[in-house]
């Protein structure tokens, strides 16, 4: 492959992918995680658990895999000149993520003070937030409309 990773594309590239799977698993998980907690009464045993689930979530698997996501996409994007207006709106898309991924991590801490800020309702809707980022995200890598 050209450019400055050289014969190391593509394993830049396969990681990149697997950390992609991670965060995007990480992001199915926790808004689902969030729906379960929200029946546990505030101080309960229960509500200690899920606190410690979603704790052990966010930083095993979602936070550590966004960071490789970035990390690993911002290399590949330099390697090819970040040319491409499907790259610029993946990035755009991307960074919508991690904002969604801040949002998420605020809202777990609103939880674990006993608050439920927003409907069970609205929570499962905005559960399917990464899904459609997903679909547009491969559509524009693969299919690089323009």
């Amino acid at each position: 492959m050209i450019g400055w990773l050289g014969d190391a594309y593509l394993w830049v590239k396969a990681a990149h992918v697997i950390a992609v799977i991670f965060w995007m698993a990480g992001l199915f998980m926790l808004p689902r995680y969030y729906i379960y907690h929200y029946a546990a009464a505030a101080g309960s045993e229960e509500d200690r658990q899920w606190q410690e689930r979603e704790r052990r979530l966010r930083h095993i698997i979602v936070t550590p895999s966004m960071i490789l996501v970035w990390v690993l996409g911002l290399m590949l994007a330099a390697n090819i000149g970040f040319q491409g207006g499907w790259l610029h709106l993946k990035l755009l898309i991307v960074f919508a993520l991690s904002g969604y991924h801040g949002w998420l991590i605020g809202f777990g801490r609103k939880i674990a003070r006993g608050q439920r800020p927003i409907t069970e309702r609205r929570l499962r809707l905005l559960n399917e937030v990464p899904a459609l980022a997903v679909i547009v995200v491969v559509v524009l890598v693969v299919v690089r409309p323009f």
